[in-house]
């Protein structure tokens, strides 16, 4: 992987995608060929390589601007691969999300968060500058730049949280920031979620906790009763350890938050301390059982071999089968990651360990940065055909966070009994409808179950439609409902 890269030897890839778009069969929707995925959506389980279009030539880091703090880099580049190209030369995303097969473009298209979330919002909003292959005004494919303030500034709006509806992104010009060998982290226990979210509020507000700088902050909620945030902060030196903590073979990490009250880590091993157990699910293979974890190889204890698991048990079933031999009841799948507003979040944790028999789930505050657009309304939107924006409204319209409010995601990954005389889906649905009441919204990277009317209410809207009839008027992509809720 090159971190710099001739300008002239960046032009062929993107003439040759518009070039292999022109040529896909045009009576069927264009798909992104990928070997990995993170998507949990019924129907939209398939792993390895695909059938679709390859963008496989836009992956690495094309240009890094060490005085300026930025890289382009490509759609198709990995968080693991962008880590391991700028973290030996001091600088990483200003937010990296858990896990390391998420892609750039995956983290734009759809939604990306991680610990540092609190100070620098969501991936999409540290990025200056986007080439998108669009379906274009013919339907044979069109790449367009979108910045803030040109006249592709609407799709550079809309484009977050779009997940392909709107187009690839093909490279991106994105913000760095500058990082120490090693983070320091505190776990700090509180024995109620009021306290938890009073303790996220101070620190969301201030940047600090007992006098100490914070730089990133995530938590696990056990419990009612206990609860953690790690509060952490980059440093340059071992602060009283002999060496830093490897959570990476026999030890795992979300058991040393409450084991620990202070611990040390590389920046590297930090960045991916969730990804060895995919959090805590790597318990459902076995892989924390100490026979299974001395025998299982330290390359695979990473969350795409965990994927691949499931995906393997989506398609086949094979334990769906066995359970429903021993007389087990079936099992709804509930994976989701929710935006709640921090006056709401105590509420509804409370109300989701009274109602949903998972734990633990895991804590992460977040705040938008800044509105990507100037404050006066760029000229070239309406002048560029299609229904102006309204730029009054959310800053981005397709996961309309408000600017102004502290949020908290919430993340919960496992399965519950179907109950007798429930149905699958109603667990999904009533944390859909208890998200929507207190004001929420939840990322659609997993099943969701919205009527058309609710979900254009909450995910877009007309901003939505006018982009999607601008810039894939023949509708060369599926639509963002048909990918979130219907999973086509």
């Amino acid at each position: 992987m090159s971190t710099h890269v001739a300008a002239e030897s960046h032009v062929d890839p993107i003439e040759a995608a518009a070039r292999d778009f022109a040529a896909l069969p045009p009576d069927r929707p264009v798909r992104l060929a990928k070997r990995t995925s993170n998507l949990f959506r019924h129907g939209d389980a398939r792993n390895g390589v695909r059938e679709g279009l390859d963008l496989s030539a836009f992956r690495g880091v094309f240009e890094l601007d060490t005085e300026a703090g930025t890289a382009r880099v490509g759609g198709l580049t990995t968080y693991e691969e962008l880590v391991d190209a700028l973290l030996p030369r001091g600088f990483v995303p200003l937010v990296v999300p858990q896990l390391r097969t998420i892609t750039i473009g995956g983290a734009v298209t759809g939604l990306g968060i991680e610990a540092s979330s609190f100070r620098n919002g969501l991936p999409h909003e540290s990025v200056r500058e986007m080439r998108v292959l669009t379906g274009g005004r013919d339907g044979r494919g069109e790449v367009v730049t979108a910045t803030p303030d040109n006249e592709h500034a609407e799709l550079f709006r809309t484009f977050p949280n779009s997940y392909g509806s709107l187009g690839y992104v093909l490279d991106l010009v994105i913000e760095l920031e500058a990082a120490s060998p090693f983070v320091a982290l505190r776990h700090v226990r509180f024995d109620s979620v009021e306290t938890l979210a009073d303790a996220v509020g101070l620190v969301m507000r201030t940047g600090a906790w007992d006098g100490h700088r914070v730089d990133f902050v995530d938590g696990v909620v056990f419990g009612a009763q206990e609860s953690y945030l790690t509060l952490a902060h980059w440093t340059d030196h071992l602060e009283g350890q002999s060496a830093p903590s490897d959570y990476t073979g026999d030890r795992i990490y979300y058991r040393s938050i409450q084991e620990r009250r202070t611990d040390l880590l590389t920046a590297h091993d930090y960045l991916w301390r969730w990804d060895t157990d995919w959090f805590w699910c790597s318990r459902a293979f076995g892989a924390q059982h100490p026979l299974v974890r001395r025998l299982w190889p330290k390359r695979k204890l990473r969350s795409d071999v965990y994927w691949k698991i499931v995906a393997f048990e989506q398609r086949h079933g094979v334990m769906a089968a066995i359970d429903a031999k021993r007389g087990r009841p079936p099992r709804e799948r509930v994976i989701q990651d929710v935006e709640i507003p921090l006056d709401r979040t105590a509420e509804f944790l409370t109300w989701f360990l009274r109602t949903v028999p998972i734990e633990p789930v895991w804590v992460c505050p977040i705040q938008l940065r800044r509105p990507p657009a100037s404050e006066t309304e760029p000229s070239g939107i309406q002048a560029a055909g299609g229904d102006p924006t309204d730029h009054e409204g959310p800053p981005w319209p397709l996961y309309p966070m408000e600017a102004d409010v502290p949020y908290v995601n919430v993340g919960f990954w496992s399965s519950v009994e179907i109950q007798p005389g429930a149905q699958h889906g109603d667990v999904n649905r009533a944390i859909e409808a208890k998200v929507t009441e207190l004001g929420g919204h939840k990322s659609l990277y997993s099943d969701a179950y919205y009527d058309e009317a609710t979900f254009a209410r909450l995910y877009g809207g007309e901003a939505g439609t006018a982009a999607k009839r601008r810039y894939d008027p023949h509708e060369r992509f599926p639509t963002l409902y048909e990918k979130a809720v219907q999973a086509r």
